[in-house]
């Protein structure tokens, strides 16, 4: 395992692989972002309102019950989506959450 630890905000975790490339005998280059993007467009996901705009269009209903955080439900599933209220705090484990729970329609790329 291999990366970097990251001390923010009082707290210190491991960051795998972050600006390492594997490929150039494990020198270091820059890290790359990762993007949401919406497979039959390619479209890039760039706010909350592209976002949501895409997941109401495929059967997703929008939930109100916490004010710190953007959530959406499909009624045929149990899947519950859960986003940080602002779009700058969107990570990419929320990018891979939206994709599992919509294969067909989402996909994570390096931006």
């Amino acid at each position: 395992m291999s990366g970097v630890w990251v001390f923010k905000n009082g707290v210190v975790r491991l960051v795998e692989d972050a600006g390492v490339d594997k490929g150039n005998g494990g020198q270091r280059s820059t890290y790359r972002r990762k993007v949401l993007v919406y497979s039959p467009t390619e479209e890039v996901m760039t706010s909350y309102a592209e976002l949501e705009q895409k997941l109401m269009a495929l059967g997703w209903e929008r939930y109100y019950d916490d004010p710190d955080l953007l959530q959406f439900h499909k009624r045929s599933t149990v899947h519950l989506i859960s986003l940080p209220k602002e779009f700058a705090k969107f990570r990419s484990m929320h990018m891979y959450d939206i994709v599992v729970k919509n294969r067909n329609h989402f996909e994570v790329k390096d931006a």
